[in-house]
């Protein structure tokens, strides 16, 4: 083991439909050890099981069609991969691996990471006492109302590491932690043991970077302007040193961009309280120091790490049932009285004997005709039976375009609808999970040294800033969106979303941190208003060293992406939605 070596991980997906070229480049472009890639999302799942329904195999395809493109690489260069494109089904994956490497003579072991599939063992939980509540919502889980299509335990990195240890070069996983993923190859290779926390911390930081792709060279990057060119972007790579300190970067000659600010919006992804939890560590985000050290090259420092829960967490997706929606347009006057008009008359037809039924209004900017209202409107019913949100559903819709309100047309043709699942998060025991690591498809003996460890109880107030309140120095303000000096980065967490503004200085942050509270928040985005009067729950917190705070909005994507009826069920754009707001911002700030 040679601690003064530096380690570099390249990531090539960031999720299941990237570029697909994209592992080629990462291993032809420039000198990397190990290349990773993330193909797994809640959704995704979901997709998967879908797909195993069809007989189309329960992994990520496009992996395998990556593989076949770098086999020869990979080989030549001595370079170890590790993907959970395995989904669902590692083991079909890695068999189909397998015989490709056969067929080109090439010598490389496949190891392979299972035990995270528990979907068939929820009854015997639950009959041990284990609840298997829901995160967000404390409801326990009655799998005779809507049972489970998947259930899969977040694993952590020590799996992996004993596959490297057993001379695996390309290692398939189901689900693990994003970041474990990226972690796993310097804690392979530099010895790292399970309490070895702050170097584990350091490389959990940056592979929640890097596990992303290119959001972390520029992609979706609230001041895009500053990216050179998005020609061929190039996607990110982490040199590790033996500390666990480590520097974002990506392959020369490639497009996009590296710096503090592409690095601190993507740690302000998808994220919550500043303790980041991990099956292997907790990161405490609030020590993370990032420092500009090159062109495209960023260091992170100074990550303290503090003991990770005993429990794994658990995604569980239920068969929700089925959902159809159809859209019609409406222009010019008396837009809502023509909408009440077409939601009349399509019940008068069908009924309202669905489980839901949700319509929205949604209003159209349209330049080319500034004095013209125009209006989406969307009507979605779910129920249990398809037969009733399908074409009998569809087909009434329908039948009202010529018998209806004046300028009616629809932007969606009669079908049959479609399953949707019910994102179920819950925790389990570490202790009651057994993940399993085979080398070409033979079990080898492992044992998880990490399930002894004790629970971590996190008690933060979600505001902790030495920095000023108030100041009559900045009272001087100009009416402005608030994106002229704060960037954003937004998604999905289950049912909730998060959204993280930063700024580039402290003095912006000082002021930005006195402006956006939690009911600021409300103020900006009336949405959050519910029928009874109430708000969603909105939790802040504060990340002084990024210049940084991060808000989680509860229950805004209802019951996840796949059941959500958001027009952006993932909260994607929630934070540019954000900084379009026009606020009264200090005029000395863009002096």
């Amino acid at each position: 083991m040679n601690t003064n070596r530096v380690v570099r991980v390249g990531n090539c997906s960031g999720f299941y439909g990237d570029r697909i070229s994209a592992a080629k480049e990462m291993v032809t472009m420039g000198d990397i050890d190990y290349l990773t890639g993330d193909y797994l999302a809640e959704l995704t799942m979901l997709i998967l099981y879908k797909s195993q329904l069809k007989n189309n195999g329960g992994f990520a395809r496009s992996f395998y069609v990556q593989f076949q493109q770098i086999l020869d690489d990979i080989a030549t260069k001595n370079i170890k991969v590790i993907v959970n494109a395995g989904g669902l089904d590692p083991i079909g994956l890695s068999e189909k691996l397998i015989d490709l490497i056969k067929t080109s003579g090439h010598d490389l072991k496949v190891g392979t990471v299972i035990g995270d599939n528990i979907v068939d063992r929820l009854e015997e939980f639950q009959a041990q006492g284990i609840s298997l509540s829901n995160l967000d919502t404390a409801e326990e889980l009655d799998m005779s109302q809507r049972p489970p299509v998947t259930a899969n335990v977040y694993l952590g990195i020590w799996p992996i590491v004993a596959a490297l240890k057993s001379g695996a070069n390309i290692i398939i996983t189901g689900r693990v932690t994003d970041a474990a993923l990226v972690m796993a190859a310097p804690a392979f290779e530099f010895g790292w043991e399970p309490d070895d926390l702050d170097s584990l911390a350091g490389a959990l930081v940056a592979g929640h970077i890097i596990e992303c792709g290119t959001q972390a060279t520029g992609g979706n990057y609230s001041f895009f302007q500053e990216v050179p060119t998005f020609k061929e972007i190039g996607f990110p790579i982490a040199e590790f040193e033996a500390d666990g300190t480590s520097v974002i970067t990506k392959h020369d000659g490639t497009g996009g961009l590296v710096s503090v600010g592409t690095v601190t919006s993507q740690l302000l992804y998808e994220i919550g309280s500043p303790y980041y939890l991990n099956p292997d560590v907790t990161a405490d985000f609030r020590t993370i120091e990032l420092n500009q050290v090159g062109d495209d090259r960023v260091k992170i420092s100074g990550v303290k790490g503090i003991q990770p829960p005993t429990d794994y967490k658990v995604a569980i997706n239920l068969n929700g049932g089925f959902k159809n929606t159809m859209t019609f347009v409406l222009t010019g006057l008396n837009i809502e009285q023509k909408a009440d008009l077409f939601k009349n008359s399509l019940f008068d037809i069908i009924g309202k004997d669905f489980e839901s039924i949700d319509t929205k209004l949604i209003y159209k900017v349209v330049p080319t005709l500034e004095s013209v209202e125009k209006a989406d409107l969307e009507i979605t019913v779910r129920d249990a039976d398809q037969n009733k949100v399908g074409r009998k559903f569809s087909d009434a819709a329908t039948s009202l375009v010529l018998a209806n309100y004046p300028g009616l047309y629809s932007k969606t043709p009669p079908s049959n609808g479609s399953q949707y699942g019910i994102y179920w998060p819950t925790l389990i025991p570490k202790s009651a999970v057994f993940p399993k690591v085979l080398i070409n498809l033979t079990e080898t003996d492992f044992t998880d040294t990490t399930l002894s460890g004790e629970n971590v109880s996190f008690v933060d107030s979600g505001v902790d800033s030495q920095y000023p309140r108030s100041g009559d120095e900045l009272s001087q303000t100009s009416l402005m969106p608030l994106g002229t000096i704060a960037g954003a980065r937004s998604g999905d967490k289950g049912g909730n979303a998060n959204v993280g503004f930063w700024t580039k200085s402290q003095e912006t942050f000082e002021w930005l941190n006195n402006f956006l509270t939690e009911s600021k928040i409300r103020e900006l985005m009336p949405e959050l208003i519910q029928q009874d009067g109430s708000y969603l729950k909105v939790e802040r917190y504060e990340l002084k060293n990024l210049f940084a705070i991060n808000f989680v909005i509860h229950k805004l994507l209802g019951r996840g992406v796949a059941s959500s009826l958001r027009e952006d069920p993932q909260a994607k754009s929630l934070g540019e939605y954000f900084l379009a707001q026009e606020v009264d911002i200090p005029i000395r700030f863009v002096k």
